[in-house]
């Protein structure tokens, strides 16, 4: 019996370290993209202002203007869409694991779209459209696969579209009109579904594409 105020105590201890630990995880991965935020924003040009509010300095993210995050402060949606933002897509952005929704439109984002992006596998939309990116359509993208939104219409990308892209199944809106687009438009499993207005203004996008009779970057 004397050992039962000493052991007591212990067991306090311990059972305080393990909430600490259950509390402190989450805001762990929130820092963790907080810093990726500000990696990516030290790249920008932001004449508005509109991101004055990353501090890197603060606990996690979700207190910043245009961030939104889950229960467990975890960055699920990123609103910054007709912000006079200027600079690079960064590949920082592929950190924030939970991410779903991604509105970066109307801006003057430039240069190519991050191979990286294609690991947000929890992204439902992403709206790059009407900025100046180039190069081509990532292929990653194809691993998107809760993807149900993607809008890349007005920039000034290149290349085939990415034939691995009709396995998004669940993809329902695109948008790729233009653009620089070359070679043919695929028919299978989304791509079925889209009106011809989603691919206009690409002179150099043949049409749908013939199964068997023309490679799907013909004139590319």
């Amino acid at each position: 019996m004397a050992l039962l105020p000493v052991a007591l105590p212990c067991l306090s201890s311990l059972l305080l370290l393990l909430l600490l630990l259950l509390v402190a995880s989450p805001a762990s991965s929130s820092n963790s993209e907080g810093e990726a935020l500000h990696a990516w924003r030290t790249r920008l040009t932001d004449p508005t202002n509109v991101l004055q509010s990353w501090d890197p300095t603060l606990v996690n993210p979700c207190t910043w203007f245009h961030v939104t995050c889950d229960s467990q402060n975890r960055v699920i949606r990123l609103d910054l869409g007709n912000s006079n933002i200027s600079g690079p897509l960064g590949s920082e952005l592929s950190r924030l694991e939970h991410l779903q929704y991604l509105e970066l439109y109307r801006n003057n984002f430039e240069g190519k779209i991050p191979e990286e992006l294609g690991n947000l596998k929890s992204l439902i939309s992403l709206d790059l459209y009407e900025n100046r990116l180039q190069g081509e359509i990532p292929k990653s993208f194809a691993k998107l696969k809760s993807l149900r939104f993607l809008r890349l219409n007005n920039n000034r990308l290149s290349g085939a579209i990415p034939r691995e892209l009709v396995l998004l199944s669940n993809l329902k809106v695109l948008d790729v009109s233009n653009n620089d687009l070359c070679g043919t438009i695929p028919i299978d499993g989304p791509f079925a579904n889209f009106p011809l207005q989603s691919f206009d203004n690409n002179s150099r996008l043949n049409g749908p594409e013939l199964q068997g009779l023309v490679s799907y970057d013909f004139g590319c």
